[in-house]
């Protein structure tokens, strides 16, 4: 169950809760194209299943990165002592299963670095004609699609001010708008992984994207607790 307590841990009396800058109208209606990206992630009829979802995982690891790389120097281990998004922290689990609690930029480097050596291994992600994917396949993007879930949510939670200065919270919409009907289309993350910016996902995903009011009342697909469920600093 998740505690609503709004206490600061320094003892002050508690703060109201920030405003999420990101869910401000007048930038979730920023997108670099109108596309219909439902349309854009449905697996076309003469596509393998898997050659999809690599092709497609790939791309957005590439892209995630670059946005990432773009507010990198503004991501450092003072500025983001812990991978946070709102009040969940998450932790990095090497391959022995050990728990690493490492600072945002450590955890996107150890996110980008695990996901690279996967993409680029050819036991992983053939690209040679007749060589065939590993069984494990599927839960391998399954687990790389939840870590670059991971970081773009803390581009929002934590530099969406310097995303907004650089001017690039259009291709910041965008990514995020693609990558979620994505994961969605192909059951790729567990919906409770993503209830953290479901607030988010409701205005940039639904068919009412483009009105303002959809985005100011923040209700509806679990979101009205979601303020709730962000005040409880759980581990991952």
């Amino acid at each position: 169950f998740c505690r609503k307590s709004k206490g600061k841990p320094n003892g002050k009396k508690p703060a109201p809760e920030e405003k999420k800058l990101y869910l401000e109208p007048e930038y979730t209606k920023s997108r670099i194209t109108d596309f219909e990206f439902k349309e854009l992630v449905m697996l076309p009829r003469e596509i393998d299943l898997n050659e999809w979802l690599a092709s497609n995982t790939t791309t957005f690891f590439h892209h995630i990165n670059l946005q990432y790389s773009t507010i990198s120097e503004f991501c450092t281990g003072e500025s983001c002592q812990t991978m946070a998004v709102c009040n969940t922290q998450y932790y990095w689990y090497d391959e022995r299963g050990k728990k690493i609690k490492c600072t945002a930029p450590q955890y996107v480097d150890f996110v980008m670095s695990s996901v690279q050596k996967l993409v680029t291994d050819e036991d992983v992600f053939p690209t040679k004609y007749g060589k065939e994917f590993p069984n494990s396949f599927e839960s391998l993007v399954k687990k790389i699609c939840k870590y670059l879930f991971h970081v773009l949510a803390h581009i929002y939670s934590s530099h969406f001010k310097e995303t907004l200065a650089l001017e690039l919270h259009g291709h910041l919409n965008t990514l995020y708008t693609h990558f979620i009907l994505f994961i969605r289309e192909f059951n790729l993350v567990d919906p409770k992984e993503t209830t953290i910016m479901d607030d988010l996902t409701e205005v940039l995903c639904s068919s009412s994207s483009s009105s303002s009011g959809s985005s100011s009342n923040g209700s509806g697909n679990g979101s009205s607790n979601s303020a709730g469920a962000q005040n409880h600093v759980k581990e991952r």
